[in-house]
């Protein structure tokens, strides 16, 4: 059994040259947008947008400046699924098309996918789409067949500074740890790693250094399992049906009273 594998991303030395997106694009044959004539966002140099069924890489472009333009920075993230560890997409999937692979990595399975989007809601993180070719659920496989063959996914063997970085979980986390410490070393306190642990569920096996709060990446600072709102949502409903059948009841005995009254002379 191979070790988990996945993706280790080092938002301080990426320089958006959106050669991930591109790598992703050409290997996985995903279409384009409006056959190529996607029109611009006017999001800065973002013109993904998001990721989708389509684009299962999406380099985010967030621009901290002042007004008057001076002493601010640019904060560059190629984003892609995160391929939990205990993964909300998979626990929902009413066909069993979602699987987790030898690698420890997230596949939906297009053949036995129906379209039900059910994975789409319990996405934390908003990874998942339909692809408007295909009309199933897609997103990134971590290039499950590239893994089966022995080669590295086509985005970290395309990125030019090793902004993303593919290996075992257990050798990235090392990495990255030395890196946060290096980076506090050089003065960049901010730096920390975005589920590195398992105490976001239960482990990212694509994980983040990020130099800002989680929301500004557009990323949720603590993303919960669907099951967590069973409970609560089994009581309220318990009580709610409760109430309704005491309001039935009485609404039935106020009835029969009336027709009563009614019937005498």
């Amino acid at each position: 059994m191979p070790e988990p594998m996945g993706f280790y991303t080092d938002t301080t030395v990426c320089i958006g040259c959106k050669a991930c997106e591109v790598a992703c694009k050409e290997w996985n044959q995903l279409p384009s947008t409006n056959g190529g004539l996607n029109t611009l966002s006017g999001d800065s140099y973002d013109n993904t947008r998001r990721l989708d069924g389509m684009h299962w890489r999406h380099v985010k472009f967030i621009e901290q400046f002042p007004e008057d333009r001076k002493d601010g920075r640019w904060l560059l993230m190629s984003d892609v699924c995160k391929h939990c560890v205990h993964a909300a997409c998979l626990e929902v999937c009413p066909t069993g098309a979602i699987i987790r692979t030898e690698f420890d990595t997230v596949v939906i399975q297009s053949d036995a996918c129906n379209g039900c989007r059910d994975c789409i809601a319990a996405c934390p993180f908003g990874v998942i789409d339909i692809n408007p070719v295909s009309h199933t659920a897609q997103k990134c496989t971590l290039c499950y067949d590239r893994l089966q063959g022995g080669m590295e996914p086509a985005c970290s063997k395309a990125c030019p500074t090793k902004s993303i970085q593919f290996g075992t979980i257990r050798e990235l986390r090392e990495r990255a740890q030395t890196r946060v410490e290096q980076l506090h070393r050089t003065g960049e306190k901010r730096a920390y790693l975005y589920g590195a642990d398992e105490k976001m569920l239960g482990g990212l096996n694509s994980f983040y250094l990020l130099v800002d709060q989680p929301e500004v990446y557009g990323l949720p600072p603590d993303p919960k399992m669907p099951t967590r709102n069973l409970i609560p949502a089994s009581i309220y409903a318990v009580l709610g049906a409760i109430v309704v059948g005491i309001a039935g009841i009485f609404n039935f005995r106020n009835r029969g009273a009336k027709e009563d009254r009614e019937a005498r002379p």
